[in-house]
């Protein structure tokens, strides 16, 4: 039997790749990746040269009956998604659980995540916070979903791309406008910007920009910690970090 490691990668910033990722990396036999090209850069940085072999979404199951053969015949294999923790909104749990199943072992190699870098900067959360990854792009069962979930009176986590953040946001502000949420878009990259306020102020700033551009984490409050900070209620405060290095350009 042999091992498949689960790497978690930067979601921006290099300087967050941990050690350990770096020498399970440089030790393994075979890199398999949600995108190879992507990954082939990561790797290139840190001067690590392995074979590699596709692992995406839409072909996972094919892919990882190939990686049991590799972990079959006594090969180690790490996995790595585009950013983050595989398995979270991204590809790997599939491959994890087939591993698991024939007999390998398989171990987390943790480090950065969206959710987790959201959830440390909100100042609330309560004892229950629900991620809830990517709601579906259709606006009746987003906006039902979104209902739901605040229905739940617990924290949320959600993710979206920068073509729909604004009607996210104005379904949460349609629902209830006063809850307070967090946004955080581009997430330790160059262009990191924080966000906090009412569902309506945050709706507000966001749909009166021309242009809107990166990945978006959405922290929403329980309705038991509606008051995030002081001044939630009073501004919209943003938190630009101009030293971040941007691995995805």
């Amino acid at each position: 039997m042999s091992e498949l490691y689960i790497v978690a990668t930067p979601i921006g910033n290099l300087g967050d790749m941990t050690f350990r990722a770096v020498e399970i990396l440089k030790s393994v036999d075979v890199v398999a990746a949600e995108d190879t090209r992507h990954t082939l850069q990561l790797l290139n940085h840190f001067e690590i040269r392995k074979p590699l072999v596709s692992c995406r979404a839409q072909n996972e199951q094919f892919a990882s009956e190939k990686i049991i053969k590799l972990l079959d015949e006594g090969q180690k294999v790490a996995y790595a998604s585009d950013a983050g923790t595989p398995g979270i909104s991204d590809p790997g749990a599939v491959l994890a659980g087939f591993a698991r199943k024939a007999g390998h072992s398989v171990i987390p190699i943790p480090g950065a995540s969206a959710f987790a870098a959201l959830a440390s900067v909100a100042g609330a959360g309560g004892k229950t916070l629900i991620f809830e990854g990517f709601l579906s792009p259709k606006p009746g069962r987003r906006k039902s979903r979104v209902k739901e979930l605040l229905e739940t009176g617990d924290a949320v986590i959600l993710y979206e791309s920068p073509f729909r953040i604004v009607k996210l946001l104005a379904d949460i502000a349609d629902i209830e406008g006063s809850r307070c949420v967090v946004v955080g878009r581009e997430l330790t990259k160059l262009h990191e910007e924080i966000t906090e306020g009412t569902a309506q102020e945050v709706f507000e700033d966001y749909s009166s920009r021309q242009k809107i551009l990166g990945e978006f984490a959405v922290f929403i409050s329980g309705n038991k910690n509606i008051k995030i900070s002081e001044e939630s209620s009073d501004k919209i405060r943003e938190a630009r970090y101009d030293d971040k290095q941007d691995f995805r350009g």
